[in-house]
């Protein structure tokens, strides 16, 4: 038995092929879906402490940050209708990512992606032309069906189309276009945030700028060869196939896709298969790390990053200016990920970012709770104290950008075999999207409750998702998307489910035979 924790995956299988240029345009073109969701993690925090926003739809809020002195900076933000402008989005996109799946298996990944970056326009128009807060909520409700779809589908795309020795450096382009996303969003909200009462319509009508980009694309970009093999055109399956590995002998790889097209059409019903006992890994992996991921407390400081340093002192531009850092610092590890994720692995970078971020939370809990005490009004930060609060959010936000940033979505992405891949990309999504909507309904209150405790609060999840991927996590690092599930069966604790199942299988055939 191998020791626990350890990389068990292994495969005997190397498929020839290379990264063509056709390869790498198509997987940046289809990364570009992240932008919908990223743009709109950075827009809402930024847009939230706007002046003019909140005096028009939210003025209790306003009047708590800038007339009630007494109020702690804690809580000058706490309110559950502002909040659901936030997380309605996400509610939405749990309820979405359920439906893509369908979509996604039956139609092909490009119409999950097409109808993604339609519903996001259609809902940044509604959300620039707002009127009322109901407006704003529907606004938001089609933002979130837009990123379900999306958030479905790109990166099943991705880890499809990539060659197996890359499929780790092109599939967290997704989490790349998520960051640059967030990026431009923050300093858009920056200099948006001069124009006064224009500023906050301009920050969330601009979403249609990376809606077009996906809703374009989607019509330009090709179909992947295991969803053409598994809506039935083989032939120009196998002619897509030498075309985007760049070789002619696509033989045995070819004939692998097609042999887990037939096993998956085998499964009449993907949704109740996922329950099979013998893929109680992969399901065990589209809920714990998705769920993990949240629990780190990224979505808490980029949603409110504006929000957050106003509340810790610094005035409104310098808040805005404090994001697009954070935004920059993001950006930077991410594109660290990409270079390091085929060569160091997985595992590896989960388990160094588990602990950076870690030291980081402490760090920010300790320098917020030595100068804010218990009330939360300590006037205004000296600062080079700032400056520490800012460099420790950064020294966190670089740790989560290469590790559990872009590997949720990279890990989730692969580890599932094609009669159960849409459907458990779907979990992943909503499960997702589900914790999301929480922490981001829920984070405002929780700051102005448990003040800087909260930042122990998201270290205490840390240290547990660090351990569950060191005893949990196989590596899966240069393995073929098609053998991956070798993986499973040579780690200590999951390969009873895994060989009982097989065992099982293995009887009812012979049974049948």
């Amino acid at each position: 038995m191998p020791a626990v924790g350890m990389p068990t995956g292994s495969s005997n299988k190397e498929y020839p092929g290379k990264l063509t240029p056709f390869v790498t345009v198509t997987c940046i073109v289809a990364a570009m879906g992240g932008l919908i969701f990223g743009y709109d993690i950075g827009i809402s925090g930024g847009v939230t402490s706007m002046d003019p926003f909140l005096l028009k739809f939210f003025p209790s809020v306003y009047h708590k940050k800038n007339i009630e002195v007494s109020t702690s900076k804690y809580c000058q933000y706490d309110s559950q209708v502002l909040t659901m402008f936030t997380s309605s989005l996400y509610l939405a996109a749990l309820l979405s990512s359920l439906v893509a799946s369908s979509v996604t298996r039956r139609f092909g990944r490009k119409l999950s992606m097409f109808f993604g970056g339609l519903l996001f326009l259609i809902g940044a128009l509604v959300n620039g032309f707002a009127q009322n807060v109901l407006m704003l909520i529907i606004g938001r409700i089609l933002l979130g069906f837009g990123i379900g779809f999306a958030n479905q589908s790109v990166p099943i795309y991705l880890s499809e189309m990539a060659p197996y020795k890359y499929r780790g450096a092109l599939s967290v382009g997704f989490q790349l276009s998520i960051t640059i996303g967030i990026l431009i969003a923050n300093i858009l909200n920056y200099f948006f945030a001069k124009l006064g009462r224009l500023g906050w319509r301009l920050s969330l009508g601009g979403a249609m700028v990376p809606a077009l980009i996906i809703t374009i694309g989607s019509l330009v970009l090709p179909d992947t060869p295991n969803s053409m093999i598994e809506r039935g055109a083989r032939e120009a399956a196998k002619v897509h196939l030498k075309r985007i590995r760049g070789v002619e002998d696509v033989d045995e790889e070819f004939n692998d896709l097609v042999a887990a097209s037939e096993a998956s059409k085998q499964v009449k019903n993907p949704w109740g298969n996922l329950l099979n006992k013998k893929y109680r890994p992969q399901l065990s992996m589209a809920i714990f790390i998705p769920s993990f991921q949240q629990f780190t407390g990224i979505n808490a400081i980029m949603f409110y990053a504006p929000v957050l340093f106003s509340s810790v002192g610094f005035k409104d531009d310098a808040s805005l200016m404090s994001a697009v850092i954070t935004g920059i610092v993001n950006v930077l590890g991410t594109i660290v990920s990409i270079i390091a994720v085929d060569k160091l692995g997985r595992r590896a970078l989960f388990l160094q970012g588990g602990l950076q971020m870690l030291i980081c939370q402490i760090g920010v809990a300790i320098a917020i709770g030595a100068k804010f005490g218990i009330d939360g009004n300590p006037g205004e930060l000296p600062k080079w104290y700032a400056i520490v609060v800012v460099m420790f959010i950064c020294a966190y936000v670089a740790a989560f950008s290469w590790s559990w940033g872009p590997l949720a979505w990279l890990v989730t992405s692969e580890i599932f075999p094609l009669e159960i891949r849409s459907a458990a990309q779907s979990v992943n999504v909503a499960v997702n999207m589900l914790f999301t909507f929480l922490i981001a309904q829920i984070f405002l209150t929780m700051l102005c409750h448990m003040k800087f405790g909260l930042f122990i609060f998201f270290a205490f999840f840390v240290v547990v998702m660090t351990f569950f991927v060191y005893f949990m996590l196989p590596e899966t690092k240069g393995i073929p998307i098609e053998e991956i599930s070798t993986v499973w069966k040579s780690h200590p604790y999951w390969s009873r489910f895994v060989e009982n199942d097989d065992k099982k299988d293995g009887i009812e055939i012979g049974r049948r035979n």
